[in-house]
């Protein structure tokens, strides 16, 4: 299912390799670091689906170039110095390796076309994929979880195959509008957010939450959702101390790392 990105060394590319700017702050190292960490934890949670599935960052400092990880690895495989750093134009400048082509064609575009999604996790995972397979709208709003995404969420309806071009990465970009949880029918998910941690504590609950629902439907009795006046209400309570609430758990996510599998700061 994955595809590697065909991508010539092209004369201007070899350049960029060697003209690269600095990529080696503190601020990229905490990055790839946060970023593999999300990678280590997304497998532990069964987010991932083979080496398919990506995660990609705007690199801190350089806003025209982003982190993704390498085709041909698994999430539970990566290392932060596994990370590919890429420009938009499908230019590698560091790292060994080229993104799946999917990863390169969806994410560039997602960067390039909407600047404040910093971060874009893009999985296959499998509740909230199973609510994108059906009729409706994905959530139904009836579980406080689901809640923290509640006018939050698009629905992009136009599935057209896999994201082998640019311009079916522009099409997937351009029904983002305003979303920050994009439900891609008979696809996936796309989490967009300002910080990877953010990033990390969406996709963790939106799994969550899916989970819920698809349960709550298997009994095979009306789900009820919640007041929309309610609704909102939680949302507003909810989205007060969200931040602080990813930063600690990806701080979380970390300590766990670290006293059980370190190597993914490698």
């Amino acid at each position: 299912m994955a595809h590697p990105l065909q991508t010539p060394a092209s004369p201007a590319a070899v350049a960029r390799r060697s003209n690269r700017p600095d990529l080696a702050s503190d601020a990229i190292r905490t990055a790839r670091e946060d970023l593999a960490a999300c990678f280590r934890m997304a497998a532990r949670n069964g987010f991932e689906e083979g080496i398919c599935n990506h995660f990609s960052a705007v690199v801190p400092g350089h806003d025209d170039l982003f982190l993704v990880n390498p085709y041909g690895r698994a999430f539970r495989e990566i290392t932060a110095s596994q990370l590919l750093i890429c420009d938009f134009d499908g230019n590698v400048l560091d790292g060994d390796g080229e993104p799946e082509a999917t990863a390169f064609f969806i994410h560039a575009e997602v960067h390039r076309r909407v600047p404040r999604a910093r971060v874009a996790f893009h999985t296959h995972m499998p509740y909230a994929t199973a609510l994108s397979m059906t009729e409706g709208p994905p959530l139904v709003w009836a579980g406080q979880t689901a809640l923290k995404f509640y006018g939050r969420t698009a629905v992009d309806e136009d599935y057209n195959g896999l994201a082998l071009d640019a311009t079916e990465g522009a099409r997937i970009a351009g029904a983002v509008g305003d979303a920050d949880i994009i439900f891609m029918k008979h696809h996936g998910v796309m989490v967009l957010a300002p910080t990877i941690a953010e990033a990390w504590d969406d996709l963790y609950y939106l799994e969550r939450a899916a989970e819920v629902q698809v349960l709550a439907m298997s009994t095979g009795r009306a789900v009820l959702p919640v007041d929309p006046a309610i609704a909102q209400a939680a949302y507003d309570q909810m989205r007060e101390g969200d931040a602080e609430s990813a930063r600690l758990h990806l701080a979380a996510l970390r300590r766990q790392l670290d006293a059980e599998e370190p190597q993914y700061r490698h």
